[in-house]
C-alpha cells in the first residue's frame, strides 16, 4: 500500500483556499489528503471591509467559515503556526505537529502599525477588521473638519482598496448632507496614484478622486504621527480623522523559517517554487517581480491564480507527467465609486513586453460584477 500525498496549505484565504479547491476538484480523498491551516476559522473578500464601513454590510453577512472545507474531504486545522520546518518536513502549531509532501505558504501579509511611531494612539487602521465598526461610528458623527486617509508603506494589499474606500467616504457624508464642511486628504509615499497600474490608469484614478474633491498629496513618506498631526520626511499636516494603511510585513514564522528576510516577503518565479524542493508560495506573502521597478500586486486574484498554477503542478507530479505551468498574471481589481457604479482595473503582467493595465468605465454593470465576483468565491471555495 502506498502511502497518499500529503499537502498541507498555510493560509486560508484567496490563495489557500483556490488551491485545495483546485487539487479536490482534480483529485479524491484516496489520491490526495489536504489540509487547510488558520489561525481564523472565517474567510472573508477583502473589499467587504469597505461595505462594512458604509453600513451596507455587517461582518456577519461578509465571511464564510473554513470549517465548511470537511465536507470536500479538505481537513481543516484552526490554530496557530509556530514552526516551519523545511529540513525535516514538518509544521508545529500550538497543538500539532503535521508532516507533509508538498507545502503551500499563503498566509498572506501582515499589518504592521507599530512601525509608524504614533500610529496605533493616534489613528485607525483601515485594513484591519477590528477597527471596522469604529471607523464606521466616527465616519457617522463626524460633523466638521479633515479626514486624512493616508497609505504608509509599500507594497501594500489591494492597491486600489484606499481610493475606493476614500471615494465610499465621500459618498457617505454626501448622504448626512456634510461633505461641503470636511475635507478629505490623501497622503501616499508613491508619485502617482497606483505605481503597480502604470502612469495612464494612475492618472485616471487622480480624476476620479479630484472629481470628488478628495485631494491627493504625493511623494508623503510618514515618519511619524502625534495626536492630529501627521509628521511626513518633507512636511506636515494636520487631521481631526486618520485613517492608516499601515506598513505590510511577513508574518514572523516566515522570517524565522529563513524563507524571507524581515521586512521583506518570499521571492517566487512564476512557478511559484520557493529554493526547498516541494515547497510553494502564493499570493501576499511573495514577491514576484516583473521589472526592476515593478512586482505582481497583492491582491486576491493574484494569489488565487497563483493557487491553481501551483495546484496543476502538483497533480502532474503526482500523476508523474512533465508538463507545467506557469503564472500567467493576469487579473482584474474592482473601484468602487461611491456612486452606485464600479470600474475594473484589468491587469496583465506577463504576455506583453511590459506589464499593461486599463482601466474601464465605471457603471452600474461593473458593481453587479463585484458583488458576483464575493458571491462566486464564496460558494465555490466553502
Amino acid at each position: 500500500m502506498f502511502d497518499i500525498p500529503h499537502v498541507v496549505i498555510l493560509g486560508g484565504g484567496f490563495g489557500g483556499l483556490s488551491t485545495a479547491n483546485e487539487l479536490r476538484n482534480s483529485l479524491s480523498s484516496s489520491q490526495i489528503k489536504i489540509t487547510v491551516i488558520d489561525k481564523k476559522d472565517w474567510f472573508m473578500v477583502g473589499f467587504a471591509k469597505l461595505w462594512i464601513i458604509n453600513g451596507t454590510r455587517t461582518f456577519e453577512n461578509s465571511v464564510g467559515s473554513l470549517n465548511k472545507l470537511l465536507k470536500k474531504e479538505i481537513n481543516f486545522i484552526k490554530d496557530e503556526i509556530l514552526k516551519i520546518d523545511l529540513q525535516n518536513k514538518n509544521v508545529k502549531t500550538i497543538s500539532h505537529n503535521v508532516s507533509y509532501d508538498y507545502l503551500i505558504i499563503s498566509m498572506g501579509a501582515i499589518l504592521a502599525p507599530q512601525k509608524i511611531p504614533g500610529l496605533v494612539e493616534n489613528g485607525l487602521n483601515l485594513y484591519d477588521y477590528n477597527d471596522l465598526l469604529e471607523i464606521r461610528d466616527r465616519l457617522e458623527s463626524i460633523e466638521s473638519g479633515k479626514i486624512a486617509i493616508s497609505i504608509m508603506g509599500m507594497p501594500y494589499k489591494c492597491p486600489p482598496a484606499p481610493f475606493e474606500a476614500s471615494l465610499l467616504i465621500d459618498s457617505m457624508l454626501r448622504k448626512r448632507g456634510i461633505r461641503d464642511s470636511i475635507q478629505i486628504d490623501f497622503y501616499s509615499p508613491a508619485p502617482i496614484t497606483l505605481p503597480a497600474a502604470g502612469p495612464e490608469v494612475s492618472k485616471q484614478i487622480l480624476e476620479l478622486v479630484n472629481y470628488e474633491k478628495i485631494i491627493f498629496h504625493n511623494s508623503c513618506k510618514i515618519k511619524s504621527i502625534e495626536s492630529k498631526k501627521l509628521i511626513f520626511e518633507n512636511t506636515e499636516a494636520d487631521f481631526d480623522l486618520l485613517l492608516a494603511i499601515p506598513p505590510h510585513i511577513a508574518p514572523k514564522v516566515i522570517y524565522d523559517s529563513g524563507l524571507a528576510t524581515d521586512p521583506g516577503f518570499i521571492s517566487i518565479d512564476r512557478d511559484c517554487k520557493t529554493s526547498f524542493e516541494n515547497v510553494f508560495a502564493i499570493g501576499d506573502v511573495t514577491n514576484l517581480t516583473v521589472s526592476e521597478t515593478m512586482a505582481v500586486p497583492k491582491a486576491g486574484v493574484f494569489a488565487e491564480g497563483e493557487g491553481i498554477t501551483v495546484a496543476k503542478n502538483i497533480i502532474s507530479k503526482i500523476q508523474s507527467k512533465e508538463e507545467s505551468e506557469l503564472f500567467d498574471g493576469k487579473g482584474g481589481c474592482f473601484i468602487e465609486s461611491g456612486r452606485d457604479t464600479a470600474s475594473i482595473i484589468e491587469v496583465d503582467m506577463f504576455s506583453h513586453s511590459k506589464p499593461s493595465t486599463s482601466l474601464t468605465e465605471s457603471t452600474s454593470d461593473n458593481l453587479s460584477k463585484k458583488i458576483e465576483f464575493e458571491k462566486e468565491r464564496l460558494s465555490k471555495w466553502l
